[in-house]
């Protein structure tokens, strides 16, 4: 697939992912999952508080990589 970015729809929504070639893994958006889970009217800014909140209770959700360029 060479590092494409695909559409895929969850509960009739769309997900925005990525293919890597290399370690042939897929990227979904976090943003766009916690979305469609949350129902949320922002889930961009729902995603930074719920981040912020386990930071502060010492929960590291990611190891250190770079974001990922999807379409938006």
């Amino acid at each position: 697939m060479d590092n494409e970015t695909k559409i895929k729809l969850f509960q009739n929504q769309e997900v925005r992912l990525k293919w890597d070639d290399e370690i042939e893994e897929y990227y979904f958006s976090v943003v766009d999952v916690v979305g469609i889970l949350s129902e949320s009217k922002n889930p961009n800014n729902y995603w930074k508080v719920l981040k912020k909140r386990l930071k502060d209770e010492g929960v590291e959700l990611v190891t250190i990589c770079n974001q990922l360029k999807l379409p938006s």
